[in-house]
């Protein structure tokens, strides 16, 4: 691919049809997928002489190939554009980054049944609600209904080995179902109530629960005509900070808002007319600029590419664009669903989609605010290290430990735009003395500046190790071994106080010992790295160290499954009781043959 691309030649035998394009610089990278309802006059729009776009135009400068796909209608050019997307991630195309799965509302079955908030695969019996589009909007949730209805939200483990009520009884979140202190009816019937809110039927229950009020007054059951009121209160609360008088169905309120230096799209969930929360998105925009481009593309990624994403009846949105039609026919194809989306509306509807427009707006607004506040740090730390340009690459490594166990190194990554944090990577340590920190970090270093021998992963401009004169010296080393072109490496100890603010800062070297004054914006943004990397090396150790702590010595041993293992710890008692046993008394145990004994014996005596 050494020629340079004919824009006529190609154009000359392209068809009509619709169709997928796919272009490709000199060393075959993809850089834009596209779809078009006639592939020939799309692709010429990309090769007229004037009028171009600086993005597009930085693209077209790049292109050296250009395939294409023919299909059979639009709908079906849409559907395959947002699989190659999804597939390939092109840098010149609109990129959601969006891979978490959404959390439900999970209610368990059983007599007395538990709620708590799910992700992932729906395995477990039970009822599930939502999703929601956040976890904080389920925690807001589950919160009212603890409040209201006492219904359990504790871990069946912890449920089934409680013989008094915990603290959730006394400050009268639970009402202690694990020790018998609450009738199976009187507990189905606070269930019922909550599915009904998470049902969105918070009219009807309101109702209910008047009802049954005013009975209780009748009867002269003052107390529990009390607690139906506070009930009823506490719904009424939401229901007023929803807002949403006269709202009713499932809607998502979407609105795309564009700026020089980026683009946010807002989401507000509305389910049953009432409001789960709402998301902000930050896609990578790519030589689309076009605020109705970048809904288009944000709805193709997020309902079509992710097609186990719940999907509404209705979309409101902020714009239109000509490719809703075939979106709406591609996404009725693939999931069998009718999709409606306004733009036009009014009342209700129009007060949601002009919240989700200020939320765009303001969301869009802080994290340029932010951008900038760090492009302004990366300056000031290039003219603390006398760069000619700021770096545009950060990395920094830490350790963590507990006393040795589950040591774990990390890496996170920072450039003019803050955190990537895509390139973040975790080491587990395995090898080294427990507690050498040293062994640790050379053993991070090499794995990590290792790949870069087979060209992977990138170099970056300035490597911060959190630690003294020792770590900077094993870096160093590292480095040197490896045959790592210059680098340039900054040490970042604590000082004498050990408090923020009072860093001393080796560059290089041990020799090039300096201090920054508190108030420096190069000093922050070192102390922003250097807390992430912490943040991140302890989040990854506790993981780690649980994992191993959770971890049964007897998973190891071919032939003792969950079941054997359960018998055997029932056996003797529990392991240290086990541990203590010899293989003769270990045959004793029901179902163990002396062969099998002897293998645990071992196990349990490998170190």
């Amino acid at each position: 691919m050494t020629e340079l691309f004919d824009p006529s030649a190609f154009l000359s035998t392209c068809s009509g049809r619709p169709g997928v394009y796919r272009m490709f610089d000199s060393d075959a990278r993809l850089l834009y997928v596209g779809k078009a309802k006639n592939l020939k006059k799309r692709l010429a729009s990309y090769f007229r002489k004037t009028g171009l776009a600086p993005k597009t135009a930085a693209l077209v400068g790049r292109i050296a190939q250009v395939e294409t796909t023919i299909t059979a209608n639009e709908t079906e050019a849409l559907l395959l554009e947002q699989t190659l997307i999804k597939e390939w991630r092109p840098p010149y195309n609109i990129l959601l980054r969006d891979d978490k799965s959404y959390p439900y509302v999970f209610l368990s079955d059983g007599a007395f049944p538990r709620l708590s908030i799910h992700r992932g695969a729906k395995k477990a019996k039970g009822r599930y609600f939502g999703p929601y589009p956040s976890a904080g909007a389920i925690r807001e949730s589950l919160s009212l209904l603890q409040k209201t209805f006492f219904v359990r939200q504790c871990e069946d483990s912890y449920y089934k080995n409680r013989t008094r009520p915990c603290l959730q009884y006394q400050i009268k979140r639970c009402k202690a179902p694990c020790v018998g202190f609450v009738e199976p009816e009187v507990y189905a019937e606070d269930v019922r109530h909550s599915v009904m809110f998470l049902e969105g039927r918070s009219n009807a229950l309101t109702d209910e629960l008047s009802a049954a009020m005013e009975d209780a007054a009748v009867n002269l059951e003052f107390e529990r005509a009390a607690e139906l009121r506070d009930q009823i209160g506490l719904l009424r609360r939401v229901q007023d900070q929803q807002s949403m008088e006269g709202g009713s169905g499932d809607v998502d309120v979407i609105a795309a808002f564009i700026n020089p230096g980026g683009a946010c799209v807002h989401l507000i969930s509305v389910r049953g007319g009432r409001v789960l929360g709402s998301k902000n998105f930050f896609p990578q925009v790519g030589i689309e600029e076009d605020v109705a481009e970048v809904m288009a593309a944000f709805l193709g990624q997020y309902y079509i590419s992710s097609p186990e994403r719940d999907l509404p009846a209705e979309l409101i949105v902020n714009v239109v664009h000509e490719d809703f039609p075939a979106l709406i026919e591609a996404i009725d194809k693939l999931r069998g669903r009718e999709l409606t989306i306004s733009h036009r509306v009014r009342g209700t509807r129009a007060r949601w989609q002009q919240l989700a427009v200020t939320n765009a707006e303001q969301a869009l607004g802080a994290r340029l605010a932010n951008r900038q506040h760090v492009a302004a740090r990366f300056d000031a730390l290039a003219d603390v290290l006398n760069l000619d340009e700021p770096p545009q690459r950060l990395e920094c490594y830490d350790i963590s430990h507990s006393s040795g166990e589950a040591t774990v190194a990390s890496c996170v990554v920072f450039g003019p735009e803050g955190p990537i944090k895509s390139d973040y990577r975790r080491y587990n340590i395995e090898g080294v003395t427990p507690g050498d920190d040293y062994a640790a970090m050379h053993q991070a270093l090499m794995r990590r500046f290792g790949k870069l021998k087979d060209g992977e992963g990138k170099l970056p401009d300035i490597l911060l190790v959190d630690g003294g004169k020792g770590q900077l010296s094993m870096a160093r080393d590292v480095l040197n071994e490896l045959m790592v072109p210059d680098l340039i490496l900054l040490g970042v100890a604590k000082g004498a106080t050990r408090k923020a603010g009072f860093e001393t800062l080796y560059l290089n070297d041990a020799a090039h010992e300096f201090t920054l004054k508190g108030d420096s914006p190069a000093l922050h943004l070192i102390q922003q790295i250097r807390d992430e990397a912490h943040r991140f090396a302890i989040t990854g150790h506790r993981a780690r160290r649980g994992k191993t702590r959770r971890t049964s010595t007897l998973e190891g041993v071919a032939g003792v499954g969950p079941t054997r293992r359960r018998d055997l710890l029932k056996h003797f008692g529990g392991l240290q009781e086990l541990s203590r046993a010899s293989i003769e008394e270990i045959a004793k145990a029901p179902g163990i043959s002396k062969k099998l004994a002897e293998s645990i014996y071992a196990n349990l005596h490998s170190e």
